[in-house]
């Protein structure tokens, strides 16, 4: 991204602090600070601010960097989740069917490596959905998004409805990882009746 660059630049111009900046475009200095070295990326409106500000078009201001935001839309994040998703559904096979057969199958021996595999695939199945969710609160591509789509001539409505129908998709996402959780819980519990009950 080289709109960092570019506000470090044009403050520097007006011989402004970062603190300056910060009371002129109504956000923390820290904020400003986060912007400049690429911590986190304005939203639409703060670039807006940041367009008045410095007296500097929009597309001036964020110039080189569209094209940037687009590929962070599809970036390496985006796979490691894709990734991350396909492996929790694999443990959670594995926990339902691999576990079961072993448990099965095993004897006294397979009942206690089974229950052992149970606690350690749940435990991961639980950590790899905790990563998930890490990986979408840290990426907030929305950001990136709005302002690709203000560049493409949408208005903020069209901007705002689709970040409204976003959140329904994560809340959505937030209940079938209740679930996942809720049924791997309930099968380790079920295999322990079965070993110490059967």
């Amino acid at each position: 991204m080289e709109l960092g660059k570019k506000i470090k630049e044009l403050r520097a111009e007006k011989n402004w602090s970062q603190e300056m900046l910060a009371e002129r475009a109504y956000v923390s200095r820290q904020t400003v600070s986060n912007w400049e070295t690429e911590k986190n990326y304005p939203d639409v409106h703060s670039l807006l601010i940041l367009s008045d500000i410095f007296g500097v078009s929009l597309d001036e201001l964020i110039k080189g960097d569209v094209d940037t935001m687009k590929e962070t839309i599809k970036n390496e994040e985006g796979k490691r989740l894709k990734r991350l998703e396909v492996i929790a559904v694999i443990e959670m096979l594995a926990l339902m069917f691999g576990v079961t057969l072993i448990v099965d199958k095993g004897g006294e021996i397979g009942r206690m490596i089974g229950l052992f595999l149970a606690g350690v695939l749940s435990v991961i199945i639980i950590m790899d959905f905790h990563k998930i969710e890490n990986i979408k609160r840290d990426n907030d591509v929305q950001t990136y998004r709005e302002v690709v789509a203000f560049m493409n001539g949408e208005t903020l409505d069209d901007i705002e409805k689709e970040k409204e129908a976003a959140k329904r998709v994560s809340e959505k996402k937030k209940i079938l990882i209740f679930l996942v959780c809720y049924l791997s819980a309930a099968a380790v519990i079920a295999l322990i009746k079965f070993v110490f009950f059967h």
